[in-house]
């Protein structure tokens, strides 16, 4: 009598990034992983090597428009995104050919806040300028008026998008005695706002803003929204942070801004057509640049890997479910 279990074929997954190594063992335990292990994206390489495959799990960089998303092979069952935002994926095209969209919502708002709170620090005593000065050799004898910042306490911090990170950010900001000021699509309840003054327009969010952080998520409305009328907003040698996207800055209309002299400091985690971003935010003064790594801590990169491919896993029946960006 033949005793044999016979195998269990498991459905085939292509990676376009190379996950934490925990999260990797807990991909295998559900699916035969395809890793692309190269050091450029997967790009146009991307329909020959999903080919035969059941799901797809892709980077923030990696773009799934309309002609991608037409173009899979009917075998892929199934998407995910190792991000938050789903701007990259056309999930109108994903949802006409019944793909689902799998996200990595709620698990990294704190280690962004704990980002953005420090680029406020960074950007109001100029520690970017500073560390130059050191590194370069250049760090002379100490004078009352060398290497001046700003203090936090009595400062208006302007968040533009209160939600889930805006309301983190806020709470780590008041200890430090900053006002917290807001515009959102809609204003939030009081034991969610926490005394927070909302603003009904961008504009008087901007016009009141000392520090303007900017934690709103990508829309086609908000491409751009952050442009040369509300920059000339800003009070005099106010500061600009932005964690959210880089889409949401007009950088053109920024880099003539600091032109005029008029921001004190500008600290920033993400920019318009990364990684390739355009050089001149490199020259500016009173600038920390970082290049978006919001996320990056070993416990977040490994809890959004869990979590996307724990929703990739569920259209199969397997894993405990995850956030669907696009659900039926």
């Amino acid at each position: 009598m033949n005793t044999t279990t016979p195998s269990i074929k498991r459905p085939r997954l292509l990676m376009t990034g190379i996950p934490p190594d925990d999260v990797k063992v807990y991909t295998q335990t559900f699916f035969d992983l395809t890793i692309w292990q190269e050091a450029t994206p997967i790009g146009a390489q991307l329909l020959d090597r999903v080919a035969g495959m059941d799901a797809l799990v892709v980077m923030p960089g990696d773009k799934l428009d309309v002609a991608t998303i037409a173009a899979l092979p009917a075998s892929v069952k199934v998407l995910g995104t190792y991000s938050v935002g789903t701007d990259h994926v056309d999930l109108k095209a994903a949802t006409a050919k019944n793909l689902h969209v799998f996200h990595t919502p709620d698990v990294l708002t704190e280690a962004v806040a704990d980002l953005a709170l420090f680029l406020i620090i960074a950007a109001a005593r100029d520690t970017s300028s500073a560390e130059k000065t050191l590194r370069d050799e250049r760090w002379g004898r100490w004078a009352p008026s060398s290497m001046l910042g700003r203090s936090l306490q009595g400062l208006h911090l302007g968040i533009f998008g209160m939600g889930r990170i805006g309301q983190a950010v806020a709470a780590r900001a008041r200890p430090f005695g900053m006002s917290i000021h807001y515009h959102n699509r809609s204003e939030l309840a009081p034991d969610q706002a926490k005394g927070a003054s909302y603003y009904a327009t961008l504009d008087e969010l901007m016009a009141c803003s000392d520090v303007l952080c900017i934690c709103a998520p990508s829309a086609p409305e908000l491409k751009g929204a952050i442009n040369a009328h509300r920059l000339a907003l800003l009070p005099q040698n106010a500061m600009l942070v932005n964690v959210a996207r880089g889409d949401l800055m007009d950088e053109e209309a920024l880099f003539t801004h600091m032109s005029l002299g008029r921001l004190s400091g500008i600290a920033m985690d993400v920019y318009r057509n990364e990684p390739n971003i355009d050089p001149r935010w490199l020259a500016l003064p009173r600038t920390t640049l970082l290049p978006h790594i919001g996320s990056a801590t070993r416990e977040v990169r490994s809890a959004m890997g869990m979590l996307v491919v724990d929703g990739v896993a569920s259209h199969f029946g397997l894993g405990s479910g995850g956030h669907c960006a696009n659900p039926a």
